[in-house]
């Protein structure tokens, strides 16, 4: 049996290409049918490498997960920016290249970003998810998310509805 190593650590400029690259494969695979074609690339587009890079020089909080020196997902979060929601922190994005995702490796990401969460003073943690991302849904209900709310937002011309799960 072959091991290989994985690290959940913080972003580091140098990984902008790697995290960009996995945000262009998560939101293709998650969003194609869900979000229109033309506005998911128009915001796929917009998260380049310089993007990131910016957001990392910014003092995002970023984790990636580093499979052989390969950026194989990222998770960012922070203080939870819902006024309708009880927890202090938000992990506003998680997502894995499709090559990983159903290994666990997701699992390890969140609960590691959770655990930062928690470390720098913030209590509960909340997830929005697209409900029409049913492997999300399905995701963060088998971590034991609670479902705390749903809402409506907009992505260019569509309005879609939210998922919020939450974690004390």
């Amino acid at each position: 049996m072959t091991q290989t190593a994985i690290t959940i650590r913080p972003a580091e400029v140098d990984d902008a290409r790697g995290i960009e690259s996995v945000h262009d494969a998560a939101w293709r695979e998650a969003y194609r049918g869900i979000i229109p074609g033309v506005e998911l690339e128009r915001m796929v587009a917009r998260r380049g490498a310089s993007w990131w890079r910016s957001a990392i020089r910014r003092g995002a909080r970023i984790n990636v997960l580093d499979h052989q020196d390969r950026i194989a997902g990222y998770a960012s979060y922070g203080r939870n920016r819902s006024p309708w929601l009880t927890q202090e922190a938000e992990i506003y994005e998680l997502y894995l290249a499709p090559e990983f995702q159903g290994l666990g490796l997701g699992v390890r990401l969140f609960r590691a970003t959770r655990a930062n969460a928690r470390g720098a003073g913030l209590k509960g943690v909340a997830v929005w998810a697209l409900s029409g991302n049913e492997r999300a849904l399905a995701f963060y209900t088998r971590l034991g998310g609670r479902i705390l709310k749903r809402s409506t937002g907009r992505f260019g011309k569509s309005i879609y509805e939210s998922t919020a799960f939450g974690w004390d």
